[in-house]
């Protein structure tokens, strides 16, 4: 019942945005014009696309508050759990032990054995 009511939302919201856009505005709308010796005169078109917009809006309305009825009155307690993501697996940290002392050995040989910066001659400064 719900899915039926989904698609007569759904096709009375097509035929909202349909007849307003037929309607005459400045710029002439949609609608190509024509002799009022048609079917209609320019005033009963007029008259007769305003008043099916507003039973077409006061349909839409009131269609989407049966809907939300229906749907809050329909939902399940249960959540579906099928796309949920799954948590990752924690990392372990590094082994900082000896990858630390063997770093801080090679920090403190590369300070030992700098060499002191040359001036322009080449020849290195004294300190």
């Amino acid at each position: 019942m719900f899915t039926f009511l989904l698609v007569v939302q759904a096709i009375i919201a097509a035929l909202l945005v349909t007849v307003i856009l037929m309607q005459k505005s400045e710029g002439g709308g949609l609608t190509t014009g024509g002799s009022p010796s048609g079917l209609m005169s320019a005033r009963g078109a007029a008259d007769f696309l305003t008043r099916m917009t507003a039973i077409l809006a006061g349909l839409f309305i009131v269609m989407s508050i049966g809907l939300a009825f229906l749907a809050a009155a329909n939902r399940t307690s249960t959540v579906d759990t099928s796309l949920a993501r799954t948590a990752p697996a924690p990392q372990q940290a590094p082994a900082t032990t000896g990858d630390q002392d063997a770093l801080k050995a090679a920090a403190d040989a590369a300070a030992q054995n700098a060499v002191a910066p040359a001036n322009g001659s080449g020849v290195p400064l004294q300190q």
